[in-house]
């Protein structure tokens, strides 16, 4: 498996994401993502599923030392002592003493970022994490919290697929020493019905979903898929074994929209133009 290097994580380049995942369906879903060779587990306090993610961790064959988990701060956490707090129970929830990885899951401009970020790094310092990051930050947020916490975040995770460019984000992160990781790489399913990646994939012997992450992952972005559905987790892992050629890459980038947002909630914080 392919890793991408921000500081100093070495994070698996393909993850399985349980956003919108029940209770019921991640545990086994991220059972069968073990199995199939994943080792990068990602959840967040708002899917309400750690618990179930944890029970299948601690169920699986697989050490704990090598999966790379990754788990988010809601935004009603981010005051000083209630962050900490709640990853405390993030990680009994997960059964687990530290996560690889700790992200803000969203901006929050009612608490002040320079606290958020203290509190984050607070939990680092005190072995509850390994590394921290950020996520659904633009450009502008990414600048000013690099600046507030230099050195320590490794990456910001945004949504990013086929039909929604996120090269500014992209160069901004490699100036700032962070990775990109893409939730939604699958544009919620829209891939499969593209006629551009379908083409792409027919070459290939493949389906339209592994196009869109090939592409991801031959850009250096952190990809994490998610399905309920074991076939397809396993499809979204064969990605390892096939190349896009420069014309198919500049199909996707050139023949396929670029702004199409598929996560925008009313608390979201001005976006980057596409």
């Amino acid at each position: 498996m392919d890793h991408i290097t921000a500081g100093a994580a070495r994070i698996p380049a393909l993850g399985f994401g349980t956003f919108e995942l029940t209770p019921e369906d991640a545990g086994p879903a991220v059972e069968v993502a073990l199995a199939a060779g994943y080792r990068h587990i990602d959840t967040a306090q708002v899917y309400r599923n750690e618990a179930a993610v944890g029970e299948a961790l601690a169920a699986s064959d697989v050490p704990r030392d090598a999966i790379f988990l990754t788990t988010k701060v809601w935004t009603d956490h981010f005051r000083d002592g209630d962050l900490q707090a709640s990853v405390a129970e993030s990680l009994r929830r997960l059964r687990v003493e530290q996560v690889d990885l700790l992200l803000l899951h969203w901006p929050n401009p009612d608490v002040s970022l320079a606290e958020t970020l203290g509190a984050l790094v607070d939990v680092q310092e005190r072995g509850m994490t390994k590394h921290v990051g950020i996520s659904n930050f633009p450009c502008a947020l990414m600048r000013e919290a690099a600046g507030i916490a230099p050195g320590r975040i490794v990456t910001n995770q945004v949504e990013f697929h086929p039909y929604l460019g996120q090269q500014r984000v992209l160069a901004a992160a490699r100036e700032l020493g962070m990775s990109v990781t893409a939730y939604s790489p699958l544009a919620r399913g829209r891939v499969f019905d593209d006629p551009v990646l379908q083409r792409i994939a027919a070459a290939h012997g493949r389906d339209p979903g592994q196009v869109a992450l090939r592409w991801l992952l031959d850009q250096g972005v952190v990809a994490l898929p998610r399905s309920r559905t074991p076939d397809h987790i396993r499809a979204n892992f064969a990605v390892g074994d096939f190349v896009l050629d420069d014309a198919e890459r500049a199909a996707i980038d050139n023949e396929l929209p670029k702004d199409v947002r598929l996560i925008d909630p009313g608390f979201a914080p001005e976006w980057d133009a596409a």
